[in-house]
């Protein structure tokens, strides 16, 4: 089963570097492309910071090897629990490989270049959410299924995995 999770992890990295690189080819830095008026366009950012620009105007030169070392310690805990839950294909696994391709993928940016490339961007009217990239989607995506694991799961299953 683990290279069932591999391979989730790896598909997360190769799209997330894929659709970077295609921002970076093809949209200018802080330009956008309309894709639904109104509510989501493709915008070049880059972010010096974590999720959703925190930090990012932090005058810390420490900030990137931070973060480098915060996602090499949260990458070291998925790998574990993943190594654990190596022999089932189930709702936890499969939210821990897409939490850990997600991870890998913004690691990535943040040891090349120190800052993320971020490009989808949703908004209505003045309300605007920061932009994101694919990496933090599939992170997002994950957490929400490991809480649905955690809160949603009958309490009879809970019992019998333990």
């Amino acid at each position: 089963m683990r290279k069932y999770h591999l391979i989730i992890a790896t598909l997360v990295i190769g799209l997330d570097r894929f659709t970077k690189w295609l921002v970076a080819e093809r949209i200018s830095l802080h330009d956008s492309v309309d894709v639904i008026p109104g509510m989501f366009r493709l915008t070049h950012v880059q972010n010096p910071g974590a999720a959703f620009g925190l930090f990012s105007e932090s005058p810390s030169e420490w900030k990137v090897a931070m973060l480098i070392l915060f996602s090499v310690a949260a990458l070291a805990v998925v790998s574990a629990l993943l190594w654990k839950n190596g022999n089932a294909m189930n709702a936890t696994a499969i939210a821990l490989s897409l939490v850990f391709g997600g991870a890998m993928g913004n690691l990535w940016d943040r040891v090349v270049s120190g800052r993320v490339i971020d490009f989808l961007d949703f908004y209505v009217g003045s309300h605007h959410w920061p932009a994101f990239n694919l990496a933090d989607s599939a992170i997002v995506i994950g957490a929400v299924l490991l809480l649905s694991e955690i809160f949603l799961a009958p309490q009879e299953e809970k019992a019998t995995s333990q």
